[in-house]
Order: C-alpha cells, then structure tokens, then sequence
C-alpha cells in the first residue's frame, strides 16, 4: 500500500495529527488484536472529527471479518477495504468504485513496495492464506485457501533488496513450510531456499512460521547451506495429545522432542523458536502439566504464549470458553516465567564467544551502544544482542562481536 501511494506522490508522515490521509491496516485474528485495532479506530477518528477534511481509511483482515459491524460503529471512516484490496488503495482514496476481488491477495515483484524495516532487513511474503483446519484458528475463514507466490517473483524481489543493501530477508506466510503443494511441489520451501542462496549481496534468508509435522529432510539439508540462518519458527501449541486432538493438531510432546532432537543433531546450534496456547477447552492441570514437562524437556530457545480466544465460525466456538481468564492469565505467566529461566541459561553459554551481528543502529541515546541480532535471532520478537564499539557508521553491517554478558533475553558484547 506504501509503495502505490508513493507512486501516486504521497509522502509518508510519522505525525498523523499533521497527515491528510490516515491507513490503518487492521489484524482480527483474536481478541486482543480487535482491541488493539479498534483503539487505533478511534484514535484516528478523534484527529477527523479535528480535521475534517482528514481521510480515514481501515483495512486489512478486521474489516474484511467484520465490515458491517465496524462500520456501523465508526460511520466517520471514510472507506473500507479488506485483505484482498491493497493493490487498490489509491482508487479507494480518489472515491472510485472497485470490483469484488479475489481475498487470497499475492503481491508480486512488480508490486511498488516501500520498506519499511531499517535498512539491513527485510520481510518477504511468499504466500497467503491457509488450507490447514486447526479448530481455534479463523486464518483460513479471513484470508481463504493457501496460494503459494511464484518462485521466480520471490527471487526477483530478494534479489533487488539484495542489490539495495538488504543484508536479511525474512521469508513469512500463515504456514510456510507448506510453500508450493498447492502448485503440486514437493519440499517447495527447500528448492526455493536453495534458489535464493545463490543471490550475490544477501547474507541471511531466515523462514518464520511453519508447521513442525511439515519439516522434511529436504528441508534439514536446504537449511545447512550457510546463508540460510538455522532458524525454526515452528508453533507447536500444546503438547497434551487429548487437547491436540480438540485443536485438530498431530505433534503431541512424544513426537515433537524426538522431531527437536533431530533438529539439533542435523543442525547443531539451530535456534528453536515456539507459540503455545493455554486456556483451551478441556485444559485442565494434568493436561497444563503436560505442557510445562513438554517445556522443561525442550528447551526452546524462543518461546510465546496466548491465551485462548474463542473465534466465532471456528470449529472450537462451539466448545465454549470453560478456563476463566484469570486461570489462562496464570498459566501464561507460568509457562513464561520458566521459558526466563531456559532462556537465561541457554545465554549465558554464549558468554566468551564471537558471534557474527548485523547492526541495525544505535541503542537509543546510548551513543556508544549499538544493536542487532544473531542468526539465532529473528527481528521484532527475539532478544537483542547490545555492541559496545567505537565511533563511526556501523548500521547494515554484519560484524563479529565477542558476548560479555548475558541476560535473560538479551546478549551484550563488545567489536572484535
């Protein structure tokens, strides 16, 4: 959306109270994220109701969920628009009428795009939508069936950010473990790491989000090659296998630790990162047991939890919500509290050793403190690694880092 207006001649604007236009891209995956969404809502409705002649425009998968209801309860917005419209946000800010859409939207390489990341890195969708059932889950209701991108558009693009001086790109979908079977590819997601490792100019391809029961050994042996980083992002969600199965979820505790261990054998120092549910229904303390012994046995090195938010038109609605919030809330700060203590431990092992760190800029006001990340470490939801260095332009520069000391998430070292 960012790079069609600025074709159009937009400028992006960091002060919304001063801008003529407001985009708000929306996310209704769960609860939380609606709040969150209708917060920001009413934020840009209030600088409207200042500035009339302000554009307000929603988008993204709240308002493709439930258009009608916001609607009604935001008339100030301008203009609706939902998953499958982005390519047409200068239309709908001119007031022209567009046609229905396909809601499975694929940008393609010859998209205009705006990065919006610091410069070293960057995210590249490789497909949208999912075809798995999993009982809690409302993607496929909001974004339809899987569609994978075009190999060939997704290495033209990481080749051009490559020659801007991207350093990383992060490959993401709802599940992309699954890229190419619905273009009747086996191990798609291994042949198009191998595609991409022959750019020039890229240093890292990291894969965000996939399905732990899909890792194959073409997989494993793709992700040895040295730019791809040894990187899983695989949500198991819970380990009881009786809460699995209500979830409509195959990897159970027994399955998933002899699946890590593997892992790790094929790739020593692989990072592991994990989401987990609680509060779903039937989770009792046996089955809550069974997550936190599933924890303790894998020593993740990343780990997130949610608690259950039942999502209308899901096949677990109609099981109801039994864990009272209080209890989920518990839960999750227990399961929290021990991954701290995992991941305090698995850090402190780095204490001694040189990393490689691409710099993403300086920490704050502290002018001789820097920040970036390892391969160990995936952007804006792991730990920071803090570089103590000398003067000078170290942004988008991958550079060895002997740690110092560790934290419980965070590493901090100095420039070899």
């Amino acid at each position: 959306m960012a790079g069609h207006l600025l074709r159009d001649g937009y400028v992006l604007s960091g002060e919304p109270a001063k801008a003529e236009v407001i985009v708000l891209n929306t996310c209704g995956f769960i609860q939380p994220a609606r709040d969150e969404a209708v917060q920001g809502m009413a934020r840009a409705v209030a600088l409207k109701k200042r500035n009339p002649r302000l554009q307000v425009v929603v988008t993204g998968c709240y308002a493709e969920r439930s258009r009608e209801e916001l609607s009604a309860r935001f008339p100030e917005v301008d203009a609706w628009s939902g998953v499958g419209d982005f390519d047409r946000i200068v239309p709908i800010l001119r007031g022209e009428g567009f046609p229905a859409r396909d809601r499975t939207f694929l940008y393609s390489d010859r998209s205009p795009r705006a990065l919006s990341t610091p410069a070293g890195w960057a995210y590249v969708k490789i497909s949208e939508g999912c075809s798995h059932d999993c009982a809690f889950c409302a993607i496929p209701l909001i974004k339809g069936d899987y569609r994978s991108r075009p190999a060939d558009s997704i290495v033209r693009e990481v080749r051009r950010l490559a020659e801007n001086g991207v350093q990383e790109v992060n490959l993401i979908s709802q599940d992309s473990t699954f890229y190419g079977r619905d273009r009747g590819l086996r191990d798609g997601l291994a042949r198009l790491l191998e595609d991409l490792a022959r750019l020039e100019n890229l240093a890292w391809i990291r894969v965000l989000y996939g399905y732990p029961e899909e890792v194959t050994d073409g997989l494993l042996e793709a992700m040895g090659n040295p730019k791809v980083c040894p990187y899983f992002d695989l949500p198991f969600q819970h380990a009881d296998p009786a809460i699995l199965r209500r979830m409509r979820r195959s990897m159970d505790a027994r399955r998933g630790l002899r699946l890590l261990e593997k892992i790790r054998t094929r790739l020593p120092g692989a990072a592991i990162r994990t989401s987990l549910i609680v509060g779903f229904p039937g989770e009792g303390r046996r089955e809550f047991a069974a997550l936190l012994a599933f924890v303790r046995e894998a020593r993740f090195d990343h780990l997130g939890v949610f608690a259950y938010s039942p999502e209308e038109g899901t096949a677990a609605f109609g099981l109801g919500d039994p864990v009272p919030s209080a209890v989920k809330e518990e839960r999750r700060s227990v399961v929290l509290e021990l991954q701290a203590g995992i991941s305090g431990s698995i850090l402190r092992e780095f204490v001694g050793r040189t990393v490689d760190v691409l710099i993403e800029g300086r920490s704050g006001g502290r002018s001789r403190l820097w920040v970036g990340r390892t391969r160990r470490q995936a952007p804006e939801v792991d730990g920071l690694v803090f570089v103590r260095a000398p003067g000078g332009r170290l942004e988008n520069q991958i550079r060895h880092v002997r740690i110092t000391s560790s934290a419980t998430y965070d590493l901090e070292g100095k420039l070899t």
